[in-house]
């Protein structure tokens, strides 16, 4: 069943019609495809640790050897299915971030970006902000986030250099950045309100209100008394 507002839930027909009434068999690349749609849409729903190959394959109208024939397994069609999203989310927001512009703009739109991302493939994006044993270590929400702020970073450094400030921390503003934009994505993953470009708007509001009254030397203005000592080292 596909999740509303996703563009891409919807599962193909198991076979072709033909006149006669019996079905054309796949080829092997829409067979993949097939299950790679059927194994997308499960692992949104349910999760990687709750969906089996038993169920993948029933729902493609398969048997178990053909999801291990094309993908070993469960562990490798999720794989596919995250790096498949990973590219179409960072395409999306590396396309916004290199695009011409007044760097405001820029945020707006990969704002917008990652907005309209979560409405149009709401499936990829549950999958993705779930981390699974299967890919910790590239398949992440948390290694989307990273990657996303390396695209980031050299516009951060540029702004920074052009107001005086020390251009070595603009690889850790740039993770704040994406953070904020990105979980609140995930937050209006569900809640759907108020709309994409209200969202954004506010979204950039804070960001780029906040990036302009930045302090080139920042400092805690809280008492000494409550910092570890390791910080007064």
């Amino acid at each position: 069943m596909a999740t509303a507002g996703d563009t891409r839930g919807t599962l193909p027909e198991q076979g072709k019609a033909r006149r006669d009434g019996r079905a054309v068999r796949m080829t092997g690349k829409e067979r993949r495809e097939q299950l790679l749609d059927v194994g997308r849409s499960l692992f949104a729903q349910k999760g990687f640790d709750a969906t089996s190959v038993e169920e993948i394959a029933q729902k493609a109208g398969v048997s178990k050897p053909v999801v291990y024939e094309h993908f070993g397994g469960k562990e490798g069609l999720y794989a596919v299915v995250v790096d498949r999203e990973m590219r179409t989310l960072l395409d999306a927001i590396t396309g916004a971030l290199t695009s011409q512009g007044h760097p405001r703009e820029l945020l707006e739109r990969a704002a917008f970006a990652l907005l309209d991302y979560v409405e149009s493939s709401t499936d990829g994006f549950r999958i993705l902000v779930r981390d699974s044993p299967v890919a910790q270590s590239t398949g992440t929400f948390a290694s989307l986030i990273s990657d996303a702020a390396s695209q980031v970073e050299h516009i951060m450094a540029s702004q920074f250099t052009m107001r005086g400030f020390e251009p070595q921390f603009a690889p850790m503003y740039a993770q704040m950045l994406v953070g904020m934009v990105a979980l609140t994505g995930q937050w209006w993953l569900d809640a759907r309100k108020p709309n994409k470009a209200d969202v954004a708007a506010h979204l950039v509001n804070l960001a780029w209100n906040g990036l302009s009254g930045l302090e080139a030397r920042p400092e805690l203005r809280s008492p000494a008394d409550v910092r570890s000592p390791a910080d007064e080292s």
